[in-house]
């Protein structure tokens, strides 16, 4: 009997946890977007990719921007996929306002080269969707570590390289995917100024630690951002997507697969309801006020005290400054 009513129990938690929290809220933004150009970013880097614009939520994204009207710029590192993701888009969204640039958020260069290409060709931009981020060690092609320099240092680079551009086509928008591993994140900035990287240890635990650290540097980017737009007619703002069932265990072997392959479907969110969140911080109208702060299932977050700490976020604006040349 006792076996019994823990059984119902587990399984009431587990309905209610996937009904309230991996199907979540939905964006209610009506809004549509003809005439407006989005970039969406992504990564192809053989490890867990959070979230690419050619695989997962990004992809997802930026189908839902296309159906909206928006020029919708895939900018990705892999440029046969990114080109398939493009056609498909098109196919899906019957919007041939689709186009693919290639860009490395690995490479300093690639991404100016990137932002010279695109404010080149591209009139206006509207809404910028920094959403790429990978979980590996490594080093990019400018030495940096691997996980800080594509999940913060790419992105802070290519949003300063585009933020005039924002403004004059302005109200506009900048929006970070982070993630709640921002919560156990820290930023050891001497490791930062000896080693550009977050850390050097190679072990799971200490690779998962590192992800959440440049979760972390997401945050107190935007953090830092949205004070020194202040006055201006662009807003920022960052989220937590959610746990995804995208392409989590692709570099898992294939029998762990198939015995996890029911529990994710269940549990993790599939790519369009893991979106969601992204494309409330992008359309939703009214949330001006809460620029720089943190979403997490279409809703306003508190985050810690070290993810507002104007210190530390002023410290990471200016070593990032000088890590990519902008100092």
């Amino acid at each position: 009997m006792c076996l019994l009513l823990v059984l119902g129990l587990a399984i009431a938690v587990a309905y209610f946890y996937r009904e309230i929290v991996v199907k979540g809220k939905r964006c209610t933004s009506k809004a549509k977007l003809h005439g407006k150009t989005v970039i969406v970013t992504g990564n192809r880097i053989k490890a867990f990719s959070a979230a690419g614009s050619n695989t997962g939520i990004g992809k997802t994204t930026a189908l839902d921007l296309a159906k909206r009207g928006a020029r919708v710029i895939l900018a990705c590192r892999s440029k046969q996929r990114g080109e398939a993701a493009l056609e498909e888009i098109k196919r899906d969204s019957g919007n041939n306002q689709v186009v693919f640039m290639q860009l490395d958020l690995g490479s300093l260069k690639s991404v100016r080269s990137f932002a010279e290409n695109f404010l080149k060709s591209e009139p206006r931009l509207d809404i910028l969707i920094n959403n790429a981020g990978v979980q590996m060690q490594g080093r990019t092609a400018d030495g940096l570590g691997l996980m800080f320099g594509v999940n913060h240092i790419g992105h802070f680079l290519l949003t300063n390289l585009l933020l005039e551009q924002l403004k004059a086509c302005g109200p506009s928008r900048v929006v970070n995917v982070s993630s709640m591993a921002h919560y156990f994140g820290k930023i050891d900035f001497d490791c930062l100024n000896t080693h550009k990287a977050l850390g050097l240890g190679t072990s799971f635990m200490e690779v998962l630690q590192y992800y959440s650290d440049s979760k972390l540097c997401n945050y107190l980017f935007t953090h830092e951002l949205a004070k020194r737009l202040k006055g201006t007619n662009v807003t920022c703002y960052s989220l937590h997507p959610g746990a995804i069932n995208s392409e989590l265990a692709r570099n898992i072997n294939s029998t762990l697969q198939l015995f996890l392959k029911p529990l994710t479907a269940y549990f993790f969110k599939n790519t369009e309801q893991g979106c969601q969140t992204t494309l409330h911080c992008a359309l939703q109208e009214g949330i001006e006020p809460f620029s720089g702060r943190f979403f997490s299932n279409c809703t306003v977050k508190e985050v810690s005290d070290k993810a507002k700490d104007d210190a530390a976020s002023k410290k990471l604006w200016e070593l990032s400054e000088r890590l990519c040349g902008l100092a």
